[in-house]
């Protein structure tokens, strides 16, 4: 997929990145559940982007939905629309800014699941969060990690999201399946390295990305 800066599926990989899977049986809900209550010592591994913009910081949620599957764990994904401003046909978690009327982060994370994809928030429950992560574009990201209980609808708002899909949780959970590329964005953005993730046809990169690797570190640590 593409952004309006580059095409990150065509650039060179630069290296494949480290680290063993996780053991299958630390993919459970409820092995996630005692994860996060009780938290491991650990350090993020990404933690922010090189600035694309000179303005204010503004406060974002999303939410990680681990779907709760016979087969296992998978991830609910969207592709973003082509019609948006910022990150178009990317490939990103359901969430967005926080907004006045939000209590809390999770609040923030919980209705934009369902203005984004139609995910109700009696399908969700909520495990914990992970630290906060700053995006290029200006954001501060709080992600919201939860397990999605079917049976559930999704129905995409078309202004936002082109698509919503499901990839295997376990596959993100490798740490060799992230690859490193990096590109020389324009307008004099400079160079900048990222992750990036094939998996199934699809192509996760940037901050979801760099999301999920953190998540990789948390669970493994």
């Amino acid at each position: 997929m593409t952004s309006r800066f580059i095409d990150p599926t065509i650039q060179p990989i630069d290296s494949i990145a480290k680290g063993e899977a996780v053991p299958l049986d630390r993919l459970t809900p409820d092995a996630l559940r005692q994860r996060f209550a009780f938290p491991p010592n650990w350090t993020p591994e990404v933690k922010e982007e090189r600035r694309f913009v000179d303005r204010e910081w503004r406060s974002a949620a999303v939410l990680v939905p681990l779907v709760d599957r016979p087969e296992g764990l998978s991830v609910l994904l969207t592709q973003r629309s082509m019609r948006l401003k910022e990150h178009p046909g990317q490939i990103s978690f359901p969430g967005g800014r926080v907004d006045e009327e939000d209590c809390t982060h999770i609040e923030t994370a919980l209705r934009e699941a369902k203005e984004e994809i139609g995910v109700d928030r009696e399908c969700v429950e909520i495990i914990g969060l992970m630290p906060e992560y700053r995006t290029g574009s200006g954001y501060r990201v709080i992600p919201v990690v939860s397990i999605v209980h079917p049976p559930f609808d999704v129905t995409l708002n078309r202004r936002e999201v082109d698509d919503a899909f499901e990839l295997p949780f376990s596959f993100f959970m490798t740490g060799t399946n992230y690859q490193v590329r990096s590109a020389e964005f324009p307008n004099g953005l400079g160079r900048r390295s990222f992750y990036t993730i094939p998996c199934e046809g699809r192509f996760v990169w940037g901050a979801t990305a760099a999301m999920l690797r953190n998540l990789y570190h948390f669970i493994l640590a």
